[in-house]
């Protein structure tokens, strides 16, 4: 599919619906995620493909946040073979099929697996999750989905 910003997410299996906000870097070179203050909002990482280009797409959400649920609260019962659609603002709708569910530790981010290149067109979808560290007020792991497109 020819590159076009990816405006909306849906995972009907487990019911999260949420428009898509463009997120960059942080200084410190870190992807930024989407504002804690609203965890129902997703966000796409626009310095990579666009879903349905060839490479990884990248939308980040959160699993909580003041005091709610996040868009990606569930994400970690997602189960492979499970759809993933991204409406897109060409009007099209790039549909992912879950290929893989993994929880690592958060010192152990497998950063090629996520963001390095791929053949074909794909899709993770990035959380956290596992446990939380009260003392640094924030979750040990991060729940992680591949998607590959099955239609676009």
């Amino acid at each position: 599919m020819p590159r076009s910003t990816p405006v909306r997410l849906a995972i009907p299996s487990i019911g999260a619906e949420s428009s898509l906000v463009q997120l960059g870097l942080q200084s410190d070179g870190s992807v930024a995620v989407p504002p804690v203050s609203q965890p129902r909002q997703a966000g796409w990482y626009q310095n990579g493909p666009t879903p349905g280009q060839v490479g990884p797409a990248v939308v980040l959400g959160h699993v909580d946040g003041n005091h709610k649920k996040g868009i990606f609260y569930d994400l970690d019962k997602v189960k492979t073979g499970q759809e993933v659609d991204i409406a897109r603002a060409d009007g099209k709708t790039a549909r992912f099929r879950v290929r893989a569910v993994d929880q690592v530790p958060k010192d152990e981010f497998p950063t090629q697996a996520v963001y390095g290149n791929t053949t074909k067109p794909e899709l993770r979808l990035i959380t956290c999750g596992g446990s939380f560290n009260r003392a640094e007020r924030s979750y040990r792991d991060n729940v992680i989905v591949y998607a590959d497109l099955f239609r676009g």
